[in-house]
């Protein structure tokens, strides 16, 4: 089985414009999110799914230049681009990402992952979107690349909602089992914020990341990422106000 996650990543952010080739430690945040999924083991590959738009041809560059496979499609339709994702590089099960999350936990993709195979008869979509219980920026959601497949083909090439792409197997479109992992006691922490949505998130998720390469602690976890944080309560404050748009599709 051909397991293989894809992270969606593009330079025009609204709030952020270029946050994924930003460089944290000297390096892109793309790439820190891409070496940390690439811990998994079990997910085969990583892909970047970027757009035609000539404002991303500095992510085809920056894969090439990092050896990291790639795809460019529709740069508003990204239920399009990811389903193409899909079948060019054959995924039976996609893990899905975001380009706003570099500090993933592979143990949590993993989790999901398992959660998955030994249970695939009855459920076909797994994920931690649906409620925030993990701190955001740690969204995880597996499936079939079948499933999203089927989703792209049925619905309508107007509808505005193809701009997103997992949310569109949960909105209702057809009778699909769905499960949502719900974040044990040590990870619940919906408040604690470790997306890049803005420049506030950028500086908090740079101090994470230089406490620890200045220790050389390279495999840290979310659980060391949590403790760092408890200990410096003040970072955890300076992300804590701003407006998240995602909050419209989910319970929080």
């Amino acid at each position: 089985m051909n397991i293989s996650a894809s992270i969606q990543a593009r330079m025009n952010s609204s709030r952020l414009p270029g946050k994924v080739l930003k460089k944290i430690c000297g390096k892109p945040m793309l790439l820190w999110q891409v070496e940390r999924i690439r811990q998994s083991k079990y997910v085969k590959d990583v892909i970047i799914g970027t757009s035609t738009s000539n404002d991303d041809d500095e992510i085809e560059d920056f894969c090439i230049n990092n050896e990291i496979k790639y795809f460019r499609g529709p740069e508003n339709d990204v239920l399009q681009r990811i389903s193409l994702l899909i079948y060019q590089f054959n995924i039976d099960l996609h893990v899905e990402s975001f380009g706003d999350s570099p500090l993933i936990d592979p143990n949590i993709i993993d989790q999901f992952i398992i959660y998955y195979l030994r249970n695939k008869e009855n459920v076909d979509f797994v994920s931690n979107t649906l409620k925030t219980t993990f701190p955001p920026g740690q969204e995880v959601l597996v499936y079939p690349g079948a499933l999203l497949m089927k989703i792209n083909k049925i619905l309508k090439k107007n509808d505005p909602l193809r701009e997103h792409v997992g949310y569109n197997i949960t909105r209702g479109l057809g009778n699909f089992r769905i499960h949502q992992i719900e974040a044990k006691r040590q990870y619940n922490e919906p408040d604690i914020y470790l997306e890049v949505d803005t420049d506030v998130d950028f500086q908090l998720i740079s101090k994470i990341i230089e406490n620890f390469e200045k220790k050389k602690e390279y495999n840290f976890n979310l659980s060391d990422i949590l403790k760092f944080l408890k200990n410096n309560p003040n970072l955890i404050l300076l992300n804590q106000s701003i407006d998240r748009k995602w909050r419209v599709f989910r319970e929080k």
